[in-house]
């Protein structure tokens, strides 16, 4: 406060009305800071209310929220639990797998090693098979050939028929001839007589000989009288008989002529007997082999033992 003594008014009215003005200068001030302190009450109630009602809806959605966590770490726990599981299946599963792939891989190797020991086996049948269809045409053809050498053998049987029956008819006029020889040789004188007899010891001794002497593979000569066939050797010889008694040469070339018949006969017989044990042996050699499924030996023994027409 200012000293009386040096105070800057003039006099006592000067003070009173300079602080007059102030005290209503301050009253003016307190007025409007009541106004709006009223005003800020006001407004403070509002924010307030305002606050509370936020307040309210924070707390309400905080506990929604809370609910909501809650509920969520319930899920995640239930879902933790069920990836839990789930790992645990799947491990299962991938231990199960890869044994299953180790069995799989195992029997992918032996089944590939049973494709190379066929595959290896398989080309062992080819050769074994090539070797087998060389054989069997190999023996095809042998047996063509035997076939072929049965049939000729086939029709030189039917001509030895033919020939035997020939050679019977020529016994038989034979013995006829030697009965009329007799005969004749009986009205004969007696030096005829006896040179008919030494005649008729040599026709036995060569017919003797003619029979005793050995077969040979090869054919005789004993159609080189000009006659080729024995029908042909018939009607010469029924030709030559015909017309005059035959004279004791005729008779005895006769006789040798049966005799080289028989010889040819004796001949084939040996001839066909050792083609039959050739072609015997031949299949007995050919059938362990490979033999043909549609020639059995007792087919095959069957074609060689019957009788089969010739075969052009």
């Amino acid at each position: 406060m200012t000293d009386p003594e040096r105070s800057p008014f003039g006099s006592a009215e000067e003070e009173i009305n300079y602080w007059k003005e102030l005290s209503g200068k301050y009253k003016q001030c307190v007025q409007s800071a009541q106004e709006e302190l009223r005003e800020f009450q006001e407004g403070s109630r509002e924010y307030e209310a305002e606050l509370e009602t936020q307040l309210q809806q924070m707390e309400t959605r905080n506990r929604d929220l809370l609910l909501e966590n809650a509920r969520l770490q319930m899920e995640v726990e239930t879902v933790k639990e069920k990836i839990a599981s789930q790992h645990a299946d799947g491990q299962r599963q991938i231990s199960a797998l890869e044994e299953e792939l180790g069995q799989v891989t195992a029997t992918r190797d032996q089944l590939q090693k049973y494709i190379r020991e066929l595959e290896q086996c398989n080309d062992d049948l080819e050769r074994a098979k090539r070797a087998t269809i060389m054989s069997l045409e190999d023996f095809e053809q042998r047996l063509n050939e035997a076939i072929e050498r049965n049939a000729f053998l086939e029709s030189e049987l039917d001509e030895k028929e033919s020939l035997l029956e020939s050679v019977q008819r020529l016994k038989d006029e034979a013995r006829d001839l030697r009965q009329e020889l007799a005969v004749q040789q009986k009205q004969e004188k007696p030096k005829a007589f006896v040179q008919g007899s030494l005649e008729a010891g040599r026709m036995d001794t060569a017919t003797q000989a003619a029979s005793s002497r050995p077969s040979t593979p090869a054919l005789p000569q004993g159609l080189s009288y000009g006659f080729s066939t024995p029908g042909a050797f018939r009607r010469g010889f029924e030709n030559g008989s015909g017309g005059a008694p035959l004279t004791p040469a005729a008779r005895i070339s006769a006789l040798n002529i049966v005799g080289d018949l028989l010889q040819k006969v004796g001949a084939l017989e040996s001839k066909l007997a050792s083609c039959r044990n050739f072609v015997y042996d031949q299949s007995l050699c050919r059938s362990s082999a490979a033999p043909p499924p549609y020639l059995g030996r007792d087919v095959f023994e069957r074609r060689l033992s019957g009788p089969h027409p010739p075969q052009g």
